[in-house]
């Protein structure tokens, strides 16, 4: 016996309440047209995931009950199993439940309510709702009895921070005393199948980890589990769907593709069943992974947003390649707009770079050389405030002069950046990377000003290894292997070059890792072996660097934001004081 179950992953638009139940209306045509006898959808899927505050807000909540009767009203005899948010009739702010709809006969016919309510990582599910206690109803599907549950449930015991989804943790228990999952009591009660709604955000490695989850709580259970994802982007977050299905002995036997909008139908088969076949897309290679992440976010989050074209600042350098790539691949290269802004320090050989890059990408390219306004500015503030270069004074002053003299560079830059989208209603992209966000290395109201900032959580050496990759996708060099081989370098003095100012990459980006995403103290870094086969000959790096990642709060706070990748990006994921004397 099988059941053949339909897997909705769609790219919602969140709080576009008709618009989703119109999509969801139509997702439900077309699995119940190719056979579907149950068709199951994502977390809050009439809301789109998160709506954060919105929930806040009762005619939201009210608008979500409308726009659930409308889907309810459009089945027949196949159940639908939908997301949405159920007013508790509690007082007080928390009052709502995270919940599934069963519905069918034109009816929500029962209702099952979240259990666990993750507050850690991007998550804060207890500032909207309370937690679900009945582990019924169970639906019947042509005779079979399915257990429904949302997310976190499917997890087990409330998380821990060492065994949270987010960080790869695996349930510690599973079938045992303190398994606090719905599951155990949905089989107990007679459960065959499991189904669970998603709002599960991407994040390098994550889709191997949901795996393990659902297939050790398959096999621990005997029975099969339907895992439904969401897709698209969403402010910092993207979703990358990757719904599947594992049969009762825990083997993957329906895997829709990444990051790709799409209802399929899979032939489930029940305890003791050989699988019956469906969709089995292969995993992704993992740089391709974060390239197509980047993609979905940075399109999702121009073209919800209203606009259709963007801006990029062109050095010739990595970043900024990396990021005019990434768009063009986003929404082709028509709507990218690739402005060179050469200073009296600009190399030749970077801007012939940048031309070329928009050659290869076949982007529109302009030079705005802003020497104009640096020699304007700069004669300015040097007989008004006395801010100009000078080599006169303390070595101090030389060097505040010269920071001031770089920045203004930048933030010229910004300007006129700025300035087209106000002109043609481009909107700009940052191209900062996150290890050089971490310490500090860029000029607030210069490179961060723009509306979204596309690799903010990539690291520096992983920005080379995309673009490495997406040159060999067989259609042809995107990224030029100059701006590839090139020593980075802001160009905003004669000569420079990143390593003057900050220790190499290949020792930075481990560092940044291990104290943000991995919340390590100086002292404990000092121990991993890893990082002491670089700085060995100076430990006090270590204390530095931190100490730029601190001070850098509040740049970070007015930067815009960016998709997230990694298991701790800048923004939801890391909430740091500004003001801080925790050294």
């Amino acid at each position: 016996m099988s059941v053949r179950v339909g897997l909705a992953q769609l790219n919602l638009r969140l709080g576009d309440l008709d618009g989703n139940a119109g999509m969801i209306v139509d997702a439900y045509d077309e699995a119940v047209g190719a056979g579907a006898r149950v068709v199951v959808f994502s977390e809050l899927t009439v809301t789109g995931y998160p709506p954060e505050d919105l929930l806040l807000k009762p005619a939201f909540v009210e608008g979500a009950a409308a726009a659930l009767e409308r889907i309810a009203g459009h089945t027949g005899d196949v159940p639908a199993v939908v997301g949405f948010p159920e007013d508790s009739g509690a007082g007080g702010p928390v009052r709502l439940w995270n919940s599934a709809a069963l519905c069918w006969g034109g009816a929500v016919r029962g209702v099952f309510r979240k259990h666990l309510l993750p507050n850690y990582a991007v998550f804060d599910e207890q500032r909207y709702f309370v937690p679900g206690t009945e582990a019924g109803p169970l639906l019947t599907v042509d005779g079979v009895a399915v257990g429904v549950s949302v997310c976190e449930d499917l997890w087990g015991p409330p998380r821990t921070a060492d065994a949270s989804p987010e960080d790869g943790g695996l349930p510690s228990i599973v079938g045992g005393e303190a398994d606090t999952s719905p599951a155990l009591a949905q089989v107990a009660m007679g459960a065959q199948l499991l189904v669970n709604l998603n709002g599960s955000p991407y994040r390098r490695g994550k889709q191997a980890d949901r795996e393990a989850v659902a297939r050790t709580r398959a096999a621990a259970l005997g029975v099969p589990v339907v895992y439904v994802n969401q897709v698209g982007g969403q402010d910092e977050l993207v979703f990358d769907g990757s719904s599947f299905v594992t049969d009762a002995g825990g083997n993957v036997v329906c895997r829709l593709p990444a990051f790709v909008e799409q209802v399929a139908v899979c032939e489930v088969p029940l305890a003791g069943e050989a699988a019956a076949g469906g969709v089995l897309a292969a995993p992704s290679d993992p740089l391709e992974e974060v390239w197509q992440a980047l993609v979905v976010a940075t399109r999702d989050y121009v073209r919800k947003n209203g606009f259709t074209d963007v801006a990029v600042g062109l050095s010739g350098g990595i970043d900024s390649s990396a990021v005019a790539a990434i768009a063009a691949d986003a929404l082709g290269p028509e709507h990218v707009h690739g402005v060179s802004m050469p200073s009296r320090y600009s190399s030749e050989g970077s801007q012939t770079d940048a031309a070329q890059l928009a050659a290869n990408l076949g982007i529109d390219f302009r030079t705005v050389p802003i020497e104009p306004a640096h020699a304007a500015l700069g004669g300015m503030l040097e007989t008004s405030a006395d801010v100009g270069p000078s080599d006169a004074g303390s070595a101090h002053d030389r060097a505040a002069a010269d920071l001031t003299d770089q920045n203004l560079q930048s933030r010229i830059r910004g300007v006129t950046l700025m300035a087209l989208s106000n002109r043609f209603g481009w909107l700009v992209l940052t191209t900062g990377n996150k290890t050089e966000t971490s310490v500090g290395y860029t000029t607030l109201y210069g490179d961060t000003a723009g509306a979204y900032a596309v690799i903010r959580d990539v690291p520096k050496l992983l920005v080379y290894e995309l673009c490495e990759w997406r040159n060999r996708q067989g259609d042809g060099e995107r990224i030029p292997q100059a701006c590839i081989d090139k020593p980075p370098s802001a160009e905003l003095r004669p000569d420079q070059r990143d390593d003057q100012s900050l220790p190499p990459y290949e020792l930075l980006d481990p560092l940044v890792e291990a104290y943000v995403e991995g919340d390590m103290s100086v002292a404990e870094m000092l121990e991993q072996p890893e990082l002491l086969q670089h700085i060995s000959a100076d430990p006090d790096v270590v204390h530095r660097i931190t100490r730029l990642v601190d001070i850098a709060e509040y740049k970070r706070r007015q930067s815009p934001p960016g998709p997230r990748i990694t298991a701790k990006s800048f923004g939801k994921d890391r909430r740091m004081p500004i003001t801080n004397f925790y050294r």
